[in-house]
């Protein structure tokens, strides 16, 4: 059976939700000071699909965004233009695990939200590319594996601006508090929740989109140059977001979800301090109208300027508040969260 016939796989990674510590997973803070994450996957994914192609050519399809891109045999695979991050993927694992043939295959993706949302999408989308080939190739590689090349891909590879929590959450899945430590070690910790205190939190998130998806590399580029400057504002906030991330910790894992929303609240002050495109007058609109329609508090999911917005609220008040920014023109729903990460399997499938 030639080698190509075994792609006919599928694979998923869950999207986040930033909690609290966003921003403390880059460099040069988490290599200086240690990084403390706190995030939530939740029930959106990015989706990969890698099947063998019949015209003999490669085929990379983004299905959600309307583009697809074809090279010919033997054409050179440019992973800096057009569909990036699925060319960057197939390019590392034909160099490292199929000595570097060219394989005919179809990478088609899709994500369950727009670009640009804030939900670490594009990690994940990566994650999930990875995990497809994984899955195909039987590659020895577990969650921490999958994550460092997903990171290692999309920071050094592509040279793209960010941080290192999206690519573990999507990776791991669940509830983790995260720390990032110099010399990119990374420790995922699980949370085990009571599941009635879950049940709570989950019953009190509302998501919404803001209809403004944003680039987040010029607002972290600004973060980074406010850290390499040893700006001494930019630090202070960090540390700030730091400690939210702990204490939001300890407020989850003892069942006291209104100071779960405090520090949700606190945690987006300080956040909005860091650059000055994480907060904008689009997002300000629909976090006034989740307020006076009673959330307790909110922030933007992600580095910020736009993208989802993740709000907490009395459950009883959740249908109200849905509807309130439904009304404003947002695209608010509830959320899950998700304990499984990524996952690829095989399929049928012969095209």
């Amino acid at each position: 059976m030639p080698k190509h016939r075994l792609f006919n796989v599928r694979a998923r990674a869950p999207l986040r939700l930033g909690l609290a510590g966003g921003g403390t997973d880059l460099s040069p803070y988490c290599d200086e000071y240690g990084g403390g994450v706190l995030n939530a996957t939740i029930d959106r994914f990015a989706y990969a699909h890698v099947f063998p192609s019949k015209s003999g050519k490669l085929l990379f399809r983004a299905r959600d965004v309307g583009e697809e891109e074809v090279v010919e045999p033997g054409a050179e695979l440019n992973i800096r233009q057009g569909l990036m991050l699925h060319k960057a993927v197939y390019a590392h694992i034909v160099n490292e695990y199929c000595g570097g043939d060219s394989i005919p295959l179809t990478v088609s993706t899709t994500i369950d939200v727009p670009a640009g949302s804030g939900l670490g999408a594009s990690s994940a989308l990566v994650v999930a590319l990875i995990e497809a080939f994984r899955s195909a190739l039987q590659l020895p590689l577990g969650p921490y594996d999958v994550a460092r090349l997903a990171f290692h891909i999309e920071r050094h590879d592509l040279a793209l601006a960010g941080g290192r929590q999206d690519q573990y959450a999507a990776a791991f899945g669940g509830l983790n508090f995260m720390e990032f430590l110099a010399d990119d070690r990374v420790i995922v910790n699980p949370l085990r929740i009571r599941r009635d205190y879950l049940n709570e939190f989950e019953s009190s998130l509302v998501i919404c989109f803001t209809g403004q998806s944003r680039r987040s590399d010029t607002i972290i580029k600004e973060q980074v140059s406010g850290l390499q400057a040893l700006n001494a504002e930019t630090v202070s906030n960090m540390h700030a977001l730091k400690q939210d991330a702990a204490e939001m910790k300890i407020a989850l894992l003892s069942g006291d979800i209104r100071r779960v929303a405090d520090i949700l609240g606190h945690s987006w002050t300080a956040k909005k301090k860091t650059a000055a495109g994480v907060s904008n007058e689009k997002v300000e609109e629909f976090y006034e109208v989740a307020m006076k329609a009673g959330a307790w508090a909110g922030k933007v999911s992600g580095a910020g300027g736009g993208g989802f917005l993740m709000l907490m609220t009395d459950p009883e008040n959740r249908y109200q508040l849905i509807s309130e920014l439904k009304a404003a023109g947002g695209m608010a729903d509830s959320a899950k969260v998700t304990f499984d990460g990524a996952e690829g399997w095989t399929t049928s499938r012969n095209n």
